[in-house]
């Protein structure tokens, strides 16, 4: 079985309110995008695709890059350029996160990846709270998930409750959104 992991860096991050956009701030002495970038890597999937859009990541070879240059037309669209290139891969699931969650674990990205196949769609529970990242969508959900706007999977998760599994985790899925976010984590 491939299994991808899925990054989403393209959104423009409208709500920061900072002088930069923010996933280039900085926390724990890392930007943000790519901290969350090494959980990721560090889950050692099958591979690992970064969609960005708004802002121009450095990306290391070690990723696959992905430009939505339909960013601003919802995060949807980040998970459909990224299901393209996964398709072209040849994966059987995307395990998928977002760059402004810098402290979701290395083993919460595998856990929620090593979920039974029987579950199309696994996500990652903390502390008994669905997260909702990352989360793990099967091929056989790829054509349920919406072409646009900005819910990615949740609708399907909500629609379908069948389909989901949840999987405890480690970590947290605390996001930097705003300037008061990145304040509260900077030092973390």
């Amino acid at each position: 079985m491939i299994t991808c992991g899925v990054l989403l860096a393209a959104g423009a991050g409208t709500r920061f309110g900072g002088a930069h956009h923010k996933l280039l701030s900085v926390v724990g002495g890392r930007p943000v995008w790519l901290l969350s970038l090494q959980h990721l890597l560090d889950a050692r999937l099958d591979h690992v695709v970064v969609v960005t859009g708004a802002v121009h990541l450095d990306l290391p070879p070690s990723v696959i890059p992905c430009h939505n240059p339909d960013f601003a037309r919802g995060q949807a669209t980040s998970l459909q350029s990224a299901l393209e290139v996964a398709d072209g891969l040849g994966a059987d699931a995307v395990v998928v996160g977002l760059a402004d969650q810098p402290f979701i674990e290395p083993s919460a990205w595998r856990a929620v990846a090593d979920a039974p196949a029987e579950c199309a769609i696994a996500v990652a529970v903390y502390g008994g709270r669905r997260g909702p990242n990352p989360v793990r969508l099967a091929r056989s959900v790829w054509p349920l998930l919406p072409l646009s706007g900005d819910e990615g999977a949740r609708t399907v998760i909500r629609l379908h409750p069948e389909l989901v599994c949840d999987v405890p985790c480690l970590g947290s899925v605390a996001d930097i959104d705003t300037l008061e976010d990145l304040e509260r984590w900077k030092n973390c």
